[in-house]
């Protein structure tokens, strides 16, 4: 089959009978952000044009293990606070195979002691994961492989996102701001803990308290901490190291924090409305409970002058060119008290539910959610996989 894109069905020819594009929606999978991509996913499932799609729901469990799943978006959503899991959705115990050949997209199902079953082929992946595991270049690599397009960015770009430590060196080559920061490597804290302790308190002396510790690929603001004082440092860092050996440190920056999303379309990438993430009173900082189960409101449009609009609009299609993205990304800034706009990071696959920033900040825009599918699905389709 072939991979070149086309405005129609990949497999659509004179002679063959008119169909819709079958797409796969991905979700789940190994990373502590799991829930949040069941609950993404489920946002997805409801708003897809099914008149223009045929949609395959496949779920990636926590353990790793691909499953077919029931197309049942209201299975899927948050209940007591408590966020879903594919387990809940899945529909047998049997396994879904993607076959690793360019040559052929058709998934298989398979039970143990049964024959094989083909579900059909498969012309594009929404893959709706977030976190390692799926949106750090895996999952896009094994597609690569498969030679089946997909939403979004590529090996590399995947890859750069998900690395806040290498993401900020990429911007600061190309010349963008960024904060103070400093890594703990998974061998530094093992051999010297002292060492590395010691060098973070530098840090903190130099730029100030409090710090952040982060996991350095993680997202959806899990394992962070906000430290005050040098004696919960060790704890904090062992806490983001429980989502990842790699712990990222950052100063400080006082201002406002800015969003603005970034959106491909046929004639290159264009920025949204920028939105604001006004202080949360209820919690410490923008983290995890803030932004999914208590859904902390944020300001969309931010309230900035045209200039300020028109400037971090420019560094956030600036970011998504330097890591080569592709599709979507949702880049996350701070308007410091001087006026000057710092990138903190950026996203390839945001949240996307309804009512997650990045959708609403091209609702601002004049693109309607189900209409920001649509166009995330034609520009995969319109890309062929391999090097572009």
């Amino acid at each position: 089959m072939s991979n070149q894109p086309s405005s129609q069905s990949p497999d659509q020819s004179p002679a063959a009978p008119l169909r819709k594009p079958r797409v796969a929606v991905v979700f789940g999978g190994r990373s502590s952000e799991h829930g949040v991509s069941v609950v993404t996913a489920a946002s997805v499932l409801r708003a897809i044009d099914r008149s223009k799609y045929d949609v395959l729901p496949i779920g990636i469990t926590a353990d790793g293990r691909w499953a077919l799943t029931a197309d049942e978006p209201d299975r899927m959503g948050i209940t007591d606070r408590k966020m879903p899991s594919v387990e809940q959705v899945r529909d047998h115990e049997g396994a879904v195979v993607l076959p690793v050949d360019p040559g052929n997209r058709e998934v298989v199902y398979s039970e143990p002691g049964s024959v094989p079953k083909a579900l059909g082929e498969v012309d594009v992946v929404f893959p709706m994961l977030h976190g390692p595991y799926g949106e750090d270049g895996t999952l896009q690599g094994l597609l690569e492989l498969s030679g089946v397009p997909y939403v979004g960015s590529g090996v590399l770009s995947s890859a750069v996102g998900m690395d806040k430590e290498y993401m900020k060196r990429v911007f600061t080559s190309f010349g963008l701001p960024v904060g103070p920061y400093t890594v703990i490597r998974p061998r530094e804290w093992e051999k010297d803990p002292s060492a590395a302790h010691a060098r973070v308190v530098g840090f903190a002396a130099d730029h100030g308290w409090p710090v952040f510790v982060k996991p350095a690929r993680a997202g959806s603001s899990m394992g962070i901490t906000k430290v005050d004082r040098v004696e919960d440092l060790d704890e904090a860092i062992e806490q983001a190291r429980r989502h990842d050996p790699k712990v990222l440190i950052e100063a400080l920056l006082r201002g406002r924090e800015i969003e603005c999303g970034v959106l491909e379309f046929e004639d290159g990438p264009r920025a949204s409305v920028p939105a604001e993430i006004p202080p949360v009173t209820a919690h410490d900082f923008y983290d995890f409970e803030a932004k999914y189960i208590d859904s902390a409101e944020g300001l969309v449009p931010a309230p900035l002058t045209p200039e300020q609009t028109a400037r971090v609009q420019e560094l956030a299609v600036q970011a998504f060119d330097a890591a080569s993205c592709e599709g979507l990304v949702r880049a996350d800034f701070f308007l410091l008290d001087s006026g000057e706009f710092v990138i903190n990071e950026i996203n390839t696959m945001p949240g996307f539910t309804p009512i997650s920033m990045y959708p609403r900040m091209w609702q601002e825009s004049g693109v309607s959610y189900p209409e920001l599918i649509d166009l995330l699905v034609r520009a995969a389709l319109r890309r062929s996989t391999g090097l572009r």
